[in-house]
């Protein structure tokens, strides 16, 4: 079977998006884009990594943010992961809109079919929410209100390739949250 090709109901694209962790505000002297994961975020993120694995959601690719708090947070996703996905960090990931988000998914390979982007809000929440167009609706309703740190959303596509992922065309399989697994979270 192709790589993509839909099998037992599954859809032919997987994308997974990853906020970064809660990173820290208390390091002086650093840029927003230097900021590092604090304690609380770096106990979230293997759980949140154990949840990639239990959906069975691994990806081939990974679009990370260059962002200290987002590689940092991947640092923390790779051990999890059976088998090893490429890895791309990339500047325009760095707070970018749904658009440019979109777009870059748009250049990934037809033969990736699953892929886990690491990013940051208001763009990787608006993503979610644009290309959502069915699933559980209490679950729907849960991502409308917020994508926190370390929140991890699982859509699936029935697309070709990765130029048919367009909005509202996405199933919500799942919507994670720290909070949800048991972790306490603030924003």
């Amino acid at each position: 079977m192709a790589k993509g090709a839909s099998r037992a109901g599954r859809p032919q694209r997987l994308l997974t998006l990853l906020r970064h962790a809660k990173s820290s505000w208390t390091v002086p002297g650093k840029r927003d884009v230097e900021r590092p994961l604090n304690a609380r975020g770096r106990q979230a993120v293997p759980m949140m990594a154990a949840e990639l694995v239990r959906l069975e959601a691994p990806p081939q690719l990974v679009l990370c943010s260059s962002a200290m708090r987002a590689r940092q947070t991947l640092d923390l996703v790779l051990p999890a992961l059976k088998g090893a996905p490429e890895v791309l960090y990339e500047d325009a990931l760095y707070l970018a809109s749904p658009r440019v988000l979109l777009a870059r998914l748009h250049r990934v390979g037809p033969d990736t079919a699953s892929v886990l982007m690491i990013g940051h809000n208001p763009g990787l929440h608006a993503l979610a929410l644009d290309l959502t167009a069915t699933g559980a609706r209490d679950t729907i309703t849960q991502l409308t209100r917020k994508l926190p740190t370390a929140g991890l959303v699982l859509l699936g596509f029935d697309a070709a390739d990765w130029t048919g992922v367009m909005p509202a065309t996405g199933h919500l399989i799942a919507f994670k949250t720290p909070k949800g697994l048991g972790q306490d979270a603030d924003d």
